[in-house]
């Protein structure tokens, strides 16, 4: 499965435009990328998720704190506002968020305020291929952890997604 048309023989502006927004709203990802340099290797999804990843994870703390708080709440304000980018919304739409019922959308709601106030970022898990009851356990378990513990694993999430959307390229 390869990327076409390949990473490495678009422009500069086409290839921002294809993958600034593998990582929700950080550009900065696809573009520091290119900066190191862009090859055939790179139209392999796992070689460019895993080079993507390495950019994140050499980040540091405050750029990573910014990319996790770039992510939507699930069956959030901007899902109700029909504000989501288009991969976030088909995303929450594989999970069937918008189909809450109003017991599982209050728990959302709550569950999205605690873990925000108590963590400083949204709960993110990479929904795709999840229902709203294992979402809602793994919500429930996650809020118990520490922050130390939880950036780790919303970090090892965004990670998931970013890997789920480039396979996606892949195959479309």
């Amino acid at each position: 499965m390869m990327i076409r048309p390949a990473p490495h023989e678009l422009s500069r502006a086409d290839f921002i435009t294809a993958f600034g927004g593998i990582y929700e709203h950080s550009p900065w990802v696809a573009e520091a990328l290119l900066d190191i340099g862009i090859g055939p290797q790179d139209a392999n999804p796992a070689v460019l998720a895993n080079r993507m990843a390495d950019i994140v994870d050499a980040a540091g703390f405050d750029k990573q704190t910014e990319l996790l708080c770039a992510h939507p709440e699930l069956a959030g304000k901007l899902a109700i506002a029909g504000s989501l980018t288009a991969s976030s919304s088909a995303e929450q739409a594989s999970a069937a968020l918008e189909h809450c019922s109003a017991d599982e959308f209050a728990a959302f709601q709550d569950l999205n305020k605690r873990y925000g106030e108590k963590f400083g970022h949204p709960f993110i898990i990479a929904v795709r291929g999840l229902n709203r009851a294992t979402i809602l356990s793994a919500f429930r378990q996650r809020i118990a952890h520490s922050a130390d513990q939880e950036f780790t694993i919303a970090l090892g999430e965004v990670h998931k997604i970013a890997r789920l959307r480039l396979e996606q390229l892949a195959i479309a």
